[in-house]
């Protein structure tokens, strides 16, 4: 199988996390979970404005994974001013498949997951307004939206079934080597 260059962005709250989570966990190594907020903040340490050092980064760390024969998930609020760019150039410099997310959650949702968090004491609800942008989709490449009627699992279980990921889907096409670990 290619290596998949999967893209998940949404809101603050809006779960972005808590799915890659769950895709890594059902599928096993092998997948890089390139998180925005840890090359950004951590790596970086940038405010997140449209030209950060960082953006331009993320795709550099994707193409990286990718070429080494890892599913690249990149996760983040990603916003399109900044972003559709390096986004665009990726779909269209990536050979393999690729597949792009937006978890479309209502702002008073987000609050009510934020406040569910480790990190809920991190920022405030004013903080996440500010940030909040409704509807921010690419133009290219076309996003999958998920709304806030997908359960945690079942928006796992659909990014791992039509990207390919799916590991029981995996082994009933007759993957022996997945099944010996041979």
């Amino acid at each position: 199988m290619d290596p998949r260059l999967i893209v998940i962005r949404g809101n603050s709250g809006s779960g972005k996390s808590s799915v890659v989570g769950g895709v890594r966990a059902a599928y096993g190594p092998g997948v890089a979970w390139i998180e925005q907020d840890y090359v950004r903040r951590t790596i970086f340490q940038e405010p997140g404005r449209p030209d950060d050092a960082s953006i331009p980064m993320i795709g550099q760390i994707a193409r990286h994974a990718l070429g080494r024969g890892f599913h690249a998930v990149v996760e983040g609020i990603m916003p399109t001013l900044g972003y559709a760019e390096m986004f665009a150039e990726l779909a269209r410099d990536y050979a393999g498949s690729a597949y792009f997310y937006y978890l479309d959650i209502p702002f008073e949702e987000t609050v009510r997951r934020h406040a569910t968090r480790e990190k809920a004491s991190a920022f405030t609800a004013e903080a996440m307004a500010e940030w909040y942008r409704p509807q921010d989709l690419l133009e290219w490449p076309r996003e999958t939206v998920i709304d806030q009627t997908s359960s945690l699992d079942a928006t796992v279980q659909r990014i791992l079934r039509e990207t390919g990921l799916d590991p029981a889907a995996q082994l009933q096409v007759g993957d022996d080597d997945r099944l010996t670990g041979g």
